[in-house]
């Protein structure tokens, strides 16, 4: 071998190593060890510290599509026909979010409500109106002068409608639907990772009551759950901490390892409505008209273009979604122009929009979780906007334990119309108002209850020089009728009617709708149309999809920076 031959084999046995080392570098995961301590994740692990080294990142929960964020204008781009102006243009920045790929049907809803009544028994008297709150007002489709009633009495549980969107369910009704599908794919994910037992299928236990699976009670204490009985769990996740000299090994299939935490990554995060912000942004989805960091031209619907009817060679003339086309024309003429439905229809019945999101537009309006006022302006917050929050903590007893709301210390609430609901359902964390002292001295909050602030709290009105504590009443910036007091402690109130002469109904119980719906006319698919409705009342026409938050980063892409350089060939 010349001299020159054994050059170049040497070079390439030094390109060799040094491409392996800068690669076995690069998959090293920073987690590993600590470069502040330089405590490996094994160190750690054998101290019985956390040590999470294994989390690849968040996957889309089931039944969900990632949006992923950005900004947008929010509002009306169109012409205002109706004069409003409660849809002005503001600039918004949106965080990434999953969302439900449809509405929520009829049969998932009737999951939840066997689930409610097998833990909470109606025939009980101590649970009698823990099921019946969940239960979706069935009478919305009644009319005066239409034959209806044989939907009141199959639209829900009948299998012909089980794919269709659930309706009847006011926005409490929504809220309380999102805690308690948290808390199943929780449980659901503990099962999987072998944790927790399947509940139901366990001979000694008995899922009643304050006896279920709830997500905060689980992370506030485990111990908490099912009055401290272990035979609910498994195994746990395993440690790697050594046995100590002498101990016993644990019992064959008893707990051995460790409960999960927060920082496990493994839990979802809670779900919930989306904000008007976040589904007026998805059921946009700018994304498709985007021409590298801009936006080309304005969206009338969730689809691209500016008509309502399907421009391709196969399905041309058909309908993009389910609206009432017309005065007495709910789906058009038979074997032509027809949307497939005079009322409702199967979710998923039309194409998606460019997030994958089904039936944003038509079908059925839907809850959001915003407080309705009339203009969002630009002094709002113009990152991930939110008007509702009212900060809450959890409830501390004198010994210095949170408060889990047992069945016998339930707290029910009387809505203005008469209907009962929990405050809290039993086993789950009690949550309280944070008080003046845990908002002294902070420069992003200073009460608790901010869903009126800027628009309807005293610092609104002219006596904005004035404490809330130094007036007998608090003035009101919307004159919309007040809840009437409740008699005695059944929580039943005298019905009756408001005489009072009324210019609005906004109030901090108003919550905002998006989206058309299969008897509204075209006008209002446009996703920046508002809606607004007390957040106890129930249509035939209003439901709902749930939401949650993005965690880490913004989107599963992994983008190359905008600076990366190119080279030509000359």
């Amino acid at each position: 071998m010349n001299m020159k031959k054994l050059f170049n084999v040497t070079r390439i046995l030094f390109i060799a190593i040094v491409t392996v080392s800068l690669v076995s570098c690069h998959n090293r995961n920073p987690r590993d060890s600590s470069s502040l301590t330089g405590w490996s994740s094994k160190d750690k692990a054998a101290g019985g510290f956390s040590a999470n080294s294994s989390y690849k990142g968040q996957t889309a929960p089931p039944g969900m599509v990632l949006i992923e964020g950005g900004s947008f204008t929010m509002g009306h781009v169109q012409d205002d026909v109706m004069f409003d102006w409660n849809t002005t243009p503001v600039k918004q920045q949106v965080r990434s979010f999953y969302m439900d790929e449809a509405e929520v049907t009829n049969s998932e809803y009737l999951f939840y409500l066997e689930w409610m009544e097998k833990v909470f028994p109606p025939n009980d008297i101590n649970y009698k109106d823990i099921y019946l709150s969940a239960v979706p007002d069935t009478l919305v489709w009644r009319d005066v002068l239409g034959f209806n009633e044989l939907l009141t009495e199959n639209y829900l549980r009948h299998p012909a409608y089980a794919d269709y969107p659930v309706v009847g369910v006011s926005w409490v009704q929504a809220t309380q639907y999102c805690k308690w599908r948290s808390d199943r794919v929780n449980e659901k994910l503990l099962m999987e990772k072998g944790i927790l037992n399947p509940l139901f299928e366990n001979d000694s236990i008995a899922v009643k009551g304050q006896n279920h699976f709830d997500t905060d009670t689980y992370l506030t204490n485990p111990y908490a759950l099912f009055n401290g009985d272990s035979t609910i769990y498994r195994k746990g996740l395993p440690t790697k901490a050594k046995r100590k000299k002498g101990e016993s090994r644990p019992a064959k299939g008893s707990f051995s390892g460790r409960h999960v935490k927060v920082s496990d990554g493994i839990l979802a995060p809670k779900f919930r409505l989306p904000t008007e912000v976040e589904w007026e942004y998805a059921a946009k989805a700018v994304v498709e008209n985007r021409e590298y960091n801009n936006i080309r031209g304005r969206k009338k619907y969730a689809w691209n273009g500016k008509y309502t009817r399907n421009k391709t060679k196969r399905y041309k003339g058909d309908q993009l979604a389910n609206f009432k086309q017309g005065k007495g024309d709910y789906s058009g003429i038979p074997g032509w122009s027809n949307d497939g439905a005079d009322i409702t229809i199967q979710v998923k019945s039309y194409p998606p929009n460019a997030f994958g999101l089904y039936d944003m537009s038509g079908n059925v309006a839907e809850w959001v979780a915003d407080v309705y006022r009339p203009i969002i302006d630009n002094y709002a917050n113009d990152f991930n906007y939110f008007r509702g929050n009212i900060f809450t903590k959890k409830m501390i007893d004198a010994e210095g334990k949170v408060v889990i709301v047992d069945d016998s210390s339930v707290e029910y609430d009387t809505l203005d119309n008469g209907k009962i609901i929990p405050k809290a359902l039993p086993g789950s964390v009690k949550y309280i108002p944070i008080s003046k002292r845990d908002a002294y001295m902070r420069n992003n909050y200073e009460k608790a209850y901010n869903i009126d602030v800027r628009d309807g709290d005293l610092a609104s009105t002219k006596l904005y020089n004035k404490d809330e504590e130094e007036l007998e009443t608090k003035p009101r910036m919307y004159n919309s009728p007040v809840k009437p007091k409740v008699i005695g402690e059944s929580g039943f109130f005298k019905q009756e009617y408001d005489k009072d002469k009324r210019t609005t109904l906004i109030s901090n119980k108003t919550r905002v709708y998006k989206g058309g719906s299969w008897r509204d006319r075209e006008y209002w698919l446009d996703p920046a149309q508002r809606r607004y409705l007390p957040e106890y009342m129930a249509t035939n026409y209003i439901g709902f999809r749930c939401a949650t938050d993005r965690l880490g980063p913004m989107t599963y892409k992994r983008r190359k920076p905008t600076t990366t350089k190119i080279k030509y060939k000359y």
